[in-house]
């Protein structure tokens, strides 16, 4: 199993694919796949059936997973795409930072 650098609720920017650019919120980590859904990114059509949750049926539109590496996070200071390394602090413990600017991440 891949290691995952993005943990949900991070702010990241689409790097490749037909919605490079987009910005939004990891959503959902699914790390058998190497993928994450991400908030506005990759809407899908889904045709569903009348059903107790759905009593109307129809078209809905959700978001899909895209692979992880078409993803960057981004940083806090700058708010520009960064990657994501890991350092151990005084105290002892390990955490996330912002290659870019050196920014720990929460």
């Amino acid at each position: 199993m891949p290691k995952m650098r993005i943990k949900t609720g991070d702010q990241v920017v689409v790097i490749a694919g037909k919605d490079k650019s987009k910005k939004g919120r990891v959503l959902k980590v699914l790390p058998k796949e190497n993928r994450v859904v991400v908030e506005g990114v990759n809407i899908v059509k889904r045709h569903t059936k009348p059903s107790p949750a759905h009593p109307e049926g129809g078209i809905l539109e959700r978001e899909a997973p895209i692979h992880a590496s078409n993803v960057m996070l981004v940083d806090p200071k700058t708010g520009e795409p960064t990657r994501v390394g890991y350092k151990f602090l005084e105290d002892g413990t390990k955490v996330r930072y912002a290659k870019k600017s050196g920014e720990v991440i929460d």
